[in-house]
Formats: C-alpha cells, sequence, structure tokens
C-alpha cells in the first residue's frame, strides 16, 4: 500500500495454481469482520494481529491499519458480524516489482480460491495483464469481498 493509505489492487479468480506454489512465503490467516459497513475487520496473520477500517470504493479505497495484541484481537473476535474466514496467503512475485496474493481458503470457505494484485497507482492497475493461470477480474464484484463472504458465504453460482 501506497504511503497516502490508498489500497489500489485487482481481485481475480484462479484459473489454475501457479508452479512452485510450495517455494513461496506463506502466512495463515484468520479474519472477522467487526462491521461490513462501514468495513472494519481484525486480522490474525500467523502471529501478528492487525485492524483495519477500509473506505468504500472497488479497486481504490481507504484503509488503515493498525497492530493489535492478541488479547485484542480475541477480545474484539467476540463482538464479530458474520462468520470467521480462514485462509492461507501465498506472496508470488510478478513482474515490475508487483507481487501476487493467492488466497486459498478453508473451513465454509473450503475450495474457493482468489488472487489480488496491489499496484502503486492507477495507471499500473489498469495496464496490469494478467499471468495465465488467472482467472475473470472480479474487483467489481462486491460479492467476493472477503467481508462480503464472511457475511454470506459464496454466491450460489459463479
Amino acid at each position: 500500500m501506497n504511503d497516502n493509505n490508498i489500497e489500489i489492487e485487482r481481485k481475480f479468480f484462479v484459473r489454475t495454481l501457479p508452479d512452485g506454489l510450495e517455494d513461496c512465503v506463506r502466512h495463515h490467516m484468520i479474519q472477522a469482520y467487526i462491521s461490513t459497513n462501514p468495513t472494519i475487520r481484525i486480522r490474525k496473520s500467523d502471529e501478528e494481529y492487525y485492524f483495519t477500517f477500509k473506505g468504500a470504493g472497488f479497486v481504490k479505497k481507504t484503509e488503515f491499519e493498525h497492530p493489535l495484541t492478541k488479547e485484542q484481537f480475541y477480545s474484539l473476535l467476540e463482538k464479530k458480524e458474520g462468520n470467521i474466514i480462514e485462509k492461507t496467503r501465498y506472496i508470488i512475485p510478478l513482474d515490475n516489482e508487483l507481487r501476487a496474493e493467492l488466497d486459498i481458503y478453508e473451513g465454509s470457505l473450503a475450495g474457493f480460491m482468489n488472487v489480488e494484485v496491489e499496484f502503486p497507482d492507477m495507471k499500473s492497475a489498469g495496464e496490469f495483464v494478467p499471468p495465465v493461470w488467472f482467472g475473470d477480474d472480479i474487483s467489481l464484484d462486491r460479492r467476493f469481498s472477503n467481508a462480503s463472504l464472511s457475511k454470506y458465504g459464496l454466491p450460489e453460482s459463479f
């Protein structure tokens, strides 16, 4: 994310898993939403804990993230709205100093995967040519935001 607390990202389905996944950095995540409107999320990534506020928008939105203690995380978790999301995130280097964040979901979302790429600016986001292992662009489909997945689960047809 850039210095202005603006997140610019695109999200895609996954056509096939990329080669070399076993060699990539990965993080086990648990996240939940205190609110989905506005979006207020808590996340445990390995042994780090965060509180995040996300503004409205699709590809470009405001995002503020602050560290939490383990105790704060579990206290806030009791106030969650919707279901807990569990996933493993793989960090995959791409061209032009970009990186893909491949999420493979567990629990009630098991079998679902998506991949996100963050960009330094809207021009880069617009010019991005996805690798062949990426599927359809779902950046503008709210049904596949983590907040929506937490609240409603997977859409019946996609």
